[in-house]
């Protein structure tokens, strides 16, 4: 029987790879890197063997999508930041028979959901980021799960999320699940960034405020408060992918029923207008 070893809403924002490199952002996000390298720590310890990613920078129109490729190969440039990310290698290995079983425990939900194992179908950077971090030895296979979610509800999500764990269950795989996106998501207006020293400032400080308060709610364990509050947060404060990957983490770690008291790894910092966190969802 398989089990989720760790789950983690983890943040992506590309100033993670300039970091490492010479220039103005060299060394800026070393925080969040080492929180993304003791997240991987621990789930290495528990016995990990394979990650799903809730990937809120995989784009859907209709129904849900998993990408269940056996193999993943490529040489990544960000459309969106291709001054950030360009020629990224990444070679991974696949799960295509638990991406299979998510999506049939989907649909016996009522939840449409497909998996694809489709050679041109690559991963998007809210998952080759954390990847490049957690995954440097390239032996943890990869699961990547859509998670910009245009015309879905986050009941749906969270159903998604159930068939996540499930299928997981009946598996032979031992998982760890990351929910990879923002927080608050209001980038800066393209007029303002510079003036506001955009990449390491926020654009709202009503977003900021309401960031502090989700985390105390998460550290105190008080989920159901917050699922309450999610989808005003997530419209009012620009979730990003409006914050279906956390909607899945929820689901995938018990939804309303959840109790644990989660724990934040490095700080909560601001990047390019918008709230990031490495948080641990224990399970």
């Amino acid at each position: 029987m398989g089990k989720i070893v760790l789950a983690a809403k983890i943040t992506h924002v590309p100033t993670m790879l300039m970091s490492e490199k010479p220039g103005r952002i060299f060394g800026t996000r070393q925080q969040a890197i080492d929180g993304h390298y003791e997240i991987v720590r621990r789930a290495r310890e528990a016995g990990v063997d394979t990650v799903v990613v809730f990937d809120s920078h995989w784009l859907i129109n209709a129904g849900y999508h998993i990408n269940s490729g056996e193999h993943f190969k490529g040489l990544y440039t960000s459309h969106e930041f291709p001054q950030f990310i360009q020629d990224m290698e990444y070679e991974y290995t696949g799960n295509k028979a638990l991406g299979d079983a998510i999506a049939k425990k989907a649909m016996q939900k009522g939840v449409h959901t497909e998996s694809h194992n489709i050679e041109s179908l690559t991963l998007e950077y809210g998952t080759l980021v954390p990847m490049y971090f957690m995954n440097k030895e390239r032996d943890l296979k990869v699961v990547s799960v859509a998670a910009l979610c245009t015309v879905h509800s986050h009941d749906s999500s969270i159903k998604l999320g159930e068939a996540v764990a499930e299928a997981i269950a009946e598996s032979d795989s031992n998982v760890m699940i990351l929910a990879s996106g923002s927080l608050s998501h209001g980038m800066w207006a393209n007029e303002d960034y510079a003036a506001n020293n955009g990449t390491f400032t926020i654009s709202s400080e009503f977003n900021q405020q309401m960031d502090l308060h989700v985390i105390e709610l998460w550290k105190q364990g008080r989920h159901k408060e917050f699922l309450k509050l999610l989808p005003e947060y997530a419209s009012k404060c620009d979730g990003e992918g409006n914050m279906h990957d956390t909607a899945m983490l929820y689901g995938a770690v018990g939804g309303v029923n959840y109790e644990g008291k989660c724990e934040l790894i490095g700080e909560y910092f601001p990047s390019s207008g918008t709230g990031q966190v490495n948080m641990i969802f224990p399970v």
